[in-house]
């Protein structure tokens, strides 16, 4: 097994932040992705947003020069609807979608009716990021739940780097149903949860996989959860500085100024525990 690093068989690797600022790549992160694989490091993509398909992802990623494929990305679009398929029957009602026509058309897939409409009597409503919701989606998805149905998330993440700056995540869009309503979902299938991370690890074969992502409370306690070391990279919403805030819940193993530095030798220096 080819090893990288500190010693990790595989990478499971955020995107947002990590890889590319909306649509602009971070520096070296696109030389050194390519050099792992072409060294047969096997490297994953897992990430929260939800509002594109597998395939949009992996197309950006090959668009920006990176050699990968649709296989090796999971989104929390698919966690949330492997947790909506099992705790929900497709003969129950339909399932307000509250988000992208992607997530939409893996919620039909699955064998489920969809609707926008709370008139319809969901049975559920799954929520997750699309930067065209309006209110009236997020009022709909409000009555519904009030009327009640239950409701899923597909993340929680307060903010999304963007190249202009940082912008409102799903979680923004969540809390302001939250208001509405009194409650918070049942179950928000993303990072923080470890299915995602547990998932591409088994699939690729990875036994000793480094997490590396941009965020402490997605990225890093996701990573802790599902039992895998973690590296923060200070290329998006997280810092130094943001460790201590967040030292009573979990801390990295690492800390890298930008994913270049998996190329090198591990150094004491760049363990967290300096910061």
């Amino acid at each position: 097994m080819t090893t990288f690093f500190n010693g990790y068989d595989g990478l499971l690797c955020d995107l947002d932040g990590v890889v590319y600022a909306g649509t602009q790549p971070i520096d070296q992160a696109i030389t050194t992705l390519n050099v792992l694989i072409g060294q047969g490091v096997p490297v994953a993509f897992v990430t929260n947003n939800a509002s594109k398909a597998v395939t949009e992802i992996a197309d950006h990623l090959r668009e920006l020069g990176v050699a990968t494929n649709a296989e090796h990305v999971m989104t929390s679009a698919q966690a949330v609807v492997e947790i909506l398929t099992a705790k929900y029957q497709c003969d129950a009602g339909p399932v307000l979608v509250t988000g992208s026509p992607q997530l939409t058309q893996q919620i039909r897939a699955a064998g489920f009716v969809t609707t926008q409409l709370a008139t319809d009597r969901p049975q559920v409503v799954v929520q997750g990021f699309n930067p065209k919701l309006g209110w009236n989606d997020l009022a709909q998805a409000s009555f519904a739940i009030q009327q009640g149905a239950g409701w899923l998330a597909t993340n929680l993440d307060l903010t999304i780097p963007l190249s202009h700056g940082i912008a409102p995540g799903n979680g923004s869009l969540v809390n302001t149903v939250a208001q509405a309503t009194g409650t918070r979902p049942e179950v928000a299938a993303g990072k923080p949860a470890p299915v995602m991370f547990t998932t591409m690890a088994q699939k690729f074969s990875m036994t000793k996989p480094l997490v590396v992502g941009d965020r402490l409370d997605t990225d890093v306690l996701g990573a802790a959860n599902a039992g895998y070391d973690a590296a923060l990279v200070e290329t998006g919403i997280h810092r130094r500085q943001d460790i201590g805030d967040h030292r009573s819940v979990v801390t990295p193993t690492w800390l890298l100024p930008g994913l270049g530095v998996l190329l090198q030798e591990p150094s004491d220096d760049l363990r967290s525990h300096n910061a």
